[in-house]
């Protein structure tokens, strides 16, 4: 246990190394929120993923394939496809508007901006939906990365929590946007060759004595039919890719890209490592089972037990720690793109007009600890819920009303302030209300219908009477 203690206090080390380092270098609410538009593409593109894919790609999917076989592929195809396309169409527009509209810092100032809402109506709105969501999206990253802790060193939940959630909120803290965009590039790089070395270990040990192909046994070719049928279950699993299109972790990477010309690699960076991130979780799933001969209690767990069986601790610890870095990736933007939600869309638009950009970088840091507070409370309240069911609001939530409106705002320019607010409001409402039924129509992905819906809203609103778009951007 020494080793792998050892290795996870040098990996969380690290990270609080690198907020006092970017603490030096954050001077102004600019610097905090959004990095003075000044990312890398390298870093634009990990970080988007890492904050992303979370422990999903190194717990979730492994987990999924362990468990339910060849049909939740489809899971790394429409996710491939979200990451393309959100590179592809959405960065480059969302990039240039963000700055030529009003230097807008944030979505709800964006959506402002695009819109000319002199109401600050929409502000308030989608600055609403993105605080409810993101508090249950913290809670949930602060939970799994309790159990994680809990697993490791033998401590109690609370007391996990509490350590796990110090060390993401003190970086945050202090280093703001360019300390949760370095540390998850760093911990994109770790998730990535976690999960690969994991697998290529895998295919040596299995193949190693026998010099055999490798055999997975009980998957087969028919297990790639989804469990609701072809047309139904590849209508839900489409949910992964256009959910992509609504989270404003992601979306803010886009905003702070150095320059517009960079997208390109960024974009190519991120679909090659979303690429080996995820095949290399299949493998490590695929192979899990032919690796242990009695299946796991817990399936998601594969990933962890395959690295403390196959190397020596302190590897393992390392490896462990890419797990926690996928948790931490997430935590940290969330938290920061909560932070800059109330210090900008709330303290600055309706508190003080006139406040100087210290006080409101003082306000974001506040934040953070206000929003963490928040979660701790959450997470310790529902510590027996699963990850997926409290991620499941946050991810169907945003991507069903932020999806269609950020969509329609890039490409449709008949889009209207009325129709902006009524597809925020749709596509919560019906992705939260879908959530909570099971069975038949209901086991379809609430993405699915949510962003749909809020695309009729969108339409009908803009549409509506005496509604006059905003002038041509």
């Amino acid at each position: 246990m020494f080793y792998l203690h050892g290795a996870f206090l040098l990996y969380l080390i690290a990270m609080l190394l690198i907020g006092l380092y970017f603490y030096r270098r954050t001077l102004n609410t600019s610097d905090y929120i959004i990095g003075s538009r000044n990312l890398p593409p390298a870093v634009a593109a990990l970080s988007a993923g890492a904050s992303d894919l979370s422990g999903w790609a190194l717990m979730g999917l492994p987990g999924a394939i362990y468990i339910g076989g060849l049909s939740n592929l489809w899971i790394v195809f429409f996710t491939l496809i979200g990451v393309y396309i959100n590179w592809q169409c959405i960065a480059p527009r969302l990039r240039v508007l963000t700055a030529s509209l009003g230097d807008a810092q944030t979505i709800p100032e964006y959506l402002q901006n695009r819109f000319a809402d002199n109401s600050n109506l929409l502000r308030l709105v989608s600055s609403l939906v993105i605080l409810v969501f993101f508090t249950f999206y913290v809670a949930a990253g602060l939970s799994g990365g309790a159990v994680l802790f809990e697993k490791t060193f033998n401590i109690g939940f609370s007391a996990a929590l509490l350590i796990g959630g110090l060390v993401i909120v003190s970086y945050t803290f202090l280093g703001g946007y360019l300390a949760v965009c370095w540390t998850d590039f760093f911990q994109g790089l770790l998730m990535a060759l976690s999960l690969l070395v994991v697998a290529l270990a895998l295919l040596f040990f299995i193949t190693g004595d026998t010099g055999h192909a490798v055999m997975f046994p009980g998957f087969s070719l028919a297990d790639l039919r989804p469990e609701m049928g072809w047309f139904w279950g590849i209508l839900s699993l489409s949910g992964w890719c256009i959910g992509y299109l609504g989270q404003p972790h992601v979306l803010v990477r886009f905003m702070s890209v150095r320059r517009p010309e960079d997208i390109p690699v960024s974009r190519r960076i991120a679909v090659l490592w979303t690429a080996v991130t995820m095949l290399s979780a299949v493998l490590v799933g695929l192979l899990g089972r032919s690796y242990f001969s009695t299946p796991l209690a817990n399936g998601e767990t594969i990933f962890i037990a395959l690295s403390q069986a196959i190397f020596h601790p302190f590897v393992a610890g390392l490896i462990i720690a890419g797990v926690l870095a996928s948790i931490m990736s997430t935590i940290d933007s969330q938290l920061l793109v909560c932070s800059s939600t109330l210090s900008e869309d709330f303290y600055r638009t309706y508190l003080r007009r006139n406040a100087s950009d210290g006080e409101v970088l003082l306000v974001a840091r506040l934040s953070v600890l206000a929003v963490a507070l928040t979660g701790f409370y959450l997470a310790n309240q529902k510590a027996d819920a699963t990850l997926l069911s409290m991620v499941a609001y946050a991810w169907g939530g945003f991507g069903a009303s932020f999806g269609p409106v950020i969509l329609f705002s890039l490409f449709w320019q008949a889009m209207t302030r009325l129709g902006a607010i009524l597809g925020l409001v749709t596509g919560a409402l019906v992705a939260l209300l879908w959530n909570q039924n099971h069975g038949g129509l209901f086991d379809l992905f609430g993405v699915v219908p949510g962003f749909l819906a809020a695309s009729v809203a969108i339409v009908a609103g803009s549409k509506w009477p005496g509604q006059t778009p905003p002038p041509a951007t």
